[in-house]
């Protein structure tokens, strides 16, 4: 039931270090595409005045989400969300936490990820992305242009956006900060304007 990413040990900690700075002291994080749970589960532990809600579309992410935070009183329930509906089953958050996501699905859950973010969250609350990205006149790894070739594979609606695509399309928003990150990823954290 529990799954593992071996990425997720590799990344947690630079992450963790940009959330400390760019989370509120309380409140609800709701983490979208919450994969195998170990990110929230960790986050949850190093952040534990703050309450965190997982979600992701799949029933066996789910499950798994549910295993590896069961022991933790600050997490919420797993909900099945799916980033590109119209209508999310919550109502509010004071921050959004969305990890690998963008690339690894339509444009269409992208899209679906700012609109949910734009009806939950409050004037200056973060919506944090990190993955992997492409900005425009900046080389990307030949790692980068490796996985985009196996996502084009998965489907070719998959593929590393770009910031600055990502940035449009996000209206509601500011872009207050681009962090780079190990393994060729990046954070974007953007506030609700």
């Amino acid at each position: 039931m529990r799954r593992h990413a071996p990425a997720t040990e590799r990344n947690r900690e630079p992450i963790a270090a940009v959330l400390a700075e760019e989370l509120p002291a309380a409140g609800l994080v709701l983490e979208v595409a919450s994969g195998t749970g170990e990110h929230i589960a960790a986050f949850a532990e190093r952040f534990p005045g703050l309450r965190w809600q997982p979600s992701d579309p799949d029933p066996e992410a789910l499950a798994s989400i549910a295993d590896w935070c069961a022991a933790l009183a600050n997490v919420l329930p797993p909900l099945a969300l799916d980033a590109a509906a119209a209508a999310w089953p919550v109502a509010r958050a004071d921050a959004i936490l969305c990890i690998n996501m963008v690339h690894i699905s339509p444009w269409a859950a992208t899209l679906g990820l700012l609109a949910g973010a734009k009806r939950l969250l409050e004037p200056g609350a973060p919506l944090i992305l990190y993955g992997p990205y492409r900005r425009h006149g900046v080389p990307t790894a030949a790692s980068n242009e490796q996985f985009e070739l196996w996502l084009k594979e998965k489907s070719p609606e998959y593929g590393l956006r770009h910031v600055e695509d990502v940035s449009a399309a996000a209206e509601a928003f500011d872009l207050a900060r681009l962090v780079e990150m190990p393994a060729n990823n990046l954070m974007l954290v953007y506030r609700r304007r």
